[in-house]
């Protein structure tokens, strides 16, 4: 990778995207081929929200690599109820750890925490704003069940705080696609990333619509998110919103055979069970591949940067004992 730290999908070029979906591939081809290649890594969870799939994935992730998880454990149990900084915890666990994951309930968390540590640090989600390696493991998703050029999709639901669509969008600018975003209006995207979309994607179109119906038909893939309602201040604006956007088989009537139904959980309402067993349902396989891609942005982050001896010394990754005749991954 040519980052030090994974803060948001804008940041990703179609280049830096490839090289994952296609280490991810391999990885998921041939688990046992990288099963012992970090075995020295640590790598650090800091999650101040809760969270099912990322974390345990990144966990199973570091672990099918050889690697080890440090876990700070909820914010309730740790110093940060003694009031400690976001940048002082960050610097102390650097300290331990060859990696950082960090969730954080407040927008730009992630970059600002990346500004204190020498190690590498993936953003798994920063408020409302960006959550960039669940948007890799839904582009590779979507690669497997769609492809990523001449693309058609929508995106439903939650568009305002829902920082997987802002992380998505973004990414699908590097890609020939027609982005149809379908929500009411009190959650339509924020006008500050509809600009950028439009400034970023020469080949991208962007669409905006109140309903799916008039789209359905044309979408290659279906991106549904739940409304948040964390996310609102208002209780009563909740209200307003919540149910208004849900998808059963008799919606689907009018798609294509072809389309991908993909969500990145956790579900309330929004999609019926009675999907989950057709042919269009790929959330769980999207769930599932969150393990080799986060394997794979983890193998080239240590790869990059090393891994730590019990001296504190770094070393590099020796591409020759794990058997890969020396040659570099990228």
């Amino acid at each position: 990778m040519r980052h030090d730290h994974l803060i948001t999908s804008k940041q990703l070029s179609r280049a830096d995207i490839e090289t994952v979906l296609d280490r991810a591939a391999e990885i998921d081809a041939d688990p046992d081929a990288v099963a012992d290649r970090h075995a020295n890594a640590l790598l650090g969870l800091l999650f101040f929200e809760p969270s099912t799939r990322t974390k345990m994935s990144f966990e199973t992730a570091m672990k099918r690599l050889g690697g080890d998880v440090v876990d700070m454990g909820s914010v309730e149990s740790s110093s940060v109820k003694k009031g400690e900084t976001l940048a002082d915890t960050v610097r102390v666990i650097e300290g331990y750890t060859d990696a950082l994951v960090l969730r954080h309930p407040k927008q730009g968390a992630a970059a600002m925490a990346s500004e204190f540590v020498d190690v590498p640090l993936l953003n798994a989600g920063d408020g409302a704003g960006h959550h960039p390696t669940q948007t890799l493991l839904d582009l590779y998703t979507i690669q497997e069940n769609a492809g990523l050029d001449d693309l058609t999709i929508g995106i439903m639901g939650d568009l305002k705080y829902g920082r997987t669509v802002h992380s998505l969008a973004y990414a699908l600018t590097n890609f020939d696609t027609r982005q149809h975003f379908i929500s009411p209006e009190s959650l339509q995207l924020p006008r500050e990333v509809v600009y950028d979309l439009h400034q970023q994607g020469e080949d991208t179109q962007i669409r905006e619509h109140d309903a799916l119906e008039p789209v359905l038909s044309s979408l290659d893939v279906l991106y549904v998110t739940r409304i948040q309602r964390e996310r609102f201040p208002d209780e009563e604006e909740y209200r307003k919103v919540a149910g208004e956007y849900q998808i059963d088989t008799e919606t689907l009537e009018a798609a294509s055979d072809d389309l991908t139904v993909m969500h990145p959980l956790p579900r309330v309402d929004e999609i019926a069970p009675e999907i989950d067993d057709t042919d269009y349902a790929a959330y769980f396989e999207q769930a599932h591949n969150a393990v080799p891609v986060r394997m794979a942005l983890l193998d080239l982050f240590l790869c990059d940067h090393g891994t730590r001896t019990g001296t504190g010394e770094t070393t590099a990754t020796d591409d020759t004992a794990n058997g890969n005749g020396g040659e570099a991954d990228e």
